[in-house]
């Protein structure tokens, strides 16, 4: 299903009002050149640099559930108001991964604002919205799995199986309830961090993952 301009100029205004709360994160660093996994996160609005407080979260949950080690990469992207720029930088990085390392199973994800740019890797095929590198035919074969957190593409565009079969299989989008980034909610506290880790919905995500390595 084709993806209009308006709809994501919308979705770019939801993600412009929705401040996240500040977070101390430790980034994980790859041990080895060439890991068996990785997961590229993006991180959400006004959080410090790295895979943010839900991409660290995710990544210690998926490596507990797998036997191989889990690196990571945090999307290098401003983390203002732009999802593009995220959603460049992404692309490029998974690309340049499996160039150099075609073995590396990779499993996107990101978070509010985060969660729009992976939504433009997986969906967008041109040049458009402001995304300027999307992943050449044929490479999503690299892509193991997608987990998104407090996605505002969803309640504008719907789930991303919707527009996006190519990764349906391997996608999970985790809206919590109440959450009015992703739903017709009304709560604020349930787009936070805390909501998504607390809940368990972070860690559904990493056994959903984990079940496709």
């Amino acid at each position: 299903m084709g993806i209009r301009s308006a709809n994501f100029a919308a979705v770019a205004l939801v993600a412009a009002v929705s401040g996240i709360a500040p977070a101390t994160v430790t980034i994980p660093v790859a041990s080895a050149a060439c890991p068996p996994v990785e997961v590229v996160f993006a991180r959400g609005r006004e959080e410090p640099p790295g895979v943010g407080y839900i991409g660290q979260a995710f990544v210690t949950a998926l490596q507990s559930k797998v036997r191989e080690p889990v690196a990571a990469y945090g999307v290098n992207y401003p983390a203002d108001v732009d999802p593009a720029k995220g959603a460049t930088d992404m692309s490029a990085h998974v690309q340049s991964m499996a160039r150099q390392c075609p073995n590396t199973r990779e499993v996107l994800g990101g978070y509010s604002l985060g969660a729009i740019s992976a939504d433009l890797v997986v969906a967008v095929t041109q040049p458009s919205f402001g995304f300027k590198n999307p992943l050449p035919p044929g490479l999503g074969q690299t892509v193991a799995a997608v987990a998104l957190f407090g996605n505002g593409t969803r309640r504008v565009l719907g789930p991303v199986p919707d527009f996006s079969p190519a990764f349906a299989g391997k996608t999970i989008d985790q809206c919590a309830p109440g959450d009015p980034i992703c739903s017709s909610g009304t709560n604020w506290q349930s787009h936070l961090q805390p909501s998504y880790i607390n809940s368990g919905l972070v860690d559904q995500a990493a056994a959903f993952a984990a079940g496709r390595l």
